[in-house]
């Protein structure tokens, strides 16, 4: 994601070393801010005047766009399958197709495809955990490690793509087709 910074020296056509020295920053400075360091003080200031704009104009708003937010709440909504069954894929769906922003919808139905088959893997495994534990003569029951590792995956991914929406605003744990 573009900062601030960048998008007007780009819009100015200067280079990184060309607004370097027409604010009297370092190059380096340029470079962190357009990494996503957000710039205070004298250095703010100087990048305003070299751009002729108020510093506030400067700073993104630290606000997080409402498609993302959007995503992050259907993201959210997976983990009600600790609650009740299934719950990873009727709460992602109403709120996916109750949806109005494309990017949300988008990112819904890819955190959709990812809960459907998490689910069938877990119905999968579910299913033949009892001939895998008669087979291999196991006395504790083999579907509850099965149930105890798969959630704790579930819970991972979900917190992941949290936090991948949060700093990148795209999911870290996606397929490259969806499903749905």
């Amino acid at each position: 994601m573009k900062t601030k910074v960048q998008i007007l020296r780009e819009e100015k056509h200067l280079t990184q070393t060309e607004l370097a020295e027409k604010s009297g920053l370092s190059l380096r400075t340029i470079q962190r801010i357009e990494a996503g360091n957000i710039p205070k003080g004298f250095t703010l200031k100087a990048l305003a005047k070299s751009f002729e704009v108020e510093p506030e104009n400067l700073i993104l708003n630290s606000e997080i766009d409402p498609e993302i937010k959007r995503a992050k709440l259907i993201n959210f909504s997976a983990l009600s399958s600790l609650i009740i069954p299934f719950g990873n894929i009727i709460f992602p769906s109403i709120l996916t197709y109750k949806s109005t922003e494309p990017k949300a919808k988008e990112l819904g139905k890819s955190i959709l495809t990812v809960q459907i088959i998490y689910t069938f893997v877990l119905g999968i495994l579910m299913i033949i955990s009892p001939f895998i534990q008669k087979a291999f003569a196991i006395k504790f029951p083999l579907f509850i490690i099965f149930l105890v590792l798969l959630k704790i995956i579930n819970i991972f991914i979900i917190f992941k793509n949290a936090f991948n929406l949060t700093h990148k605003s795209d999911l870290y744990i996606k397929l490259k087709y969806s499903i749905l």
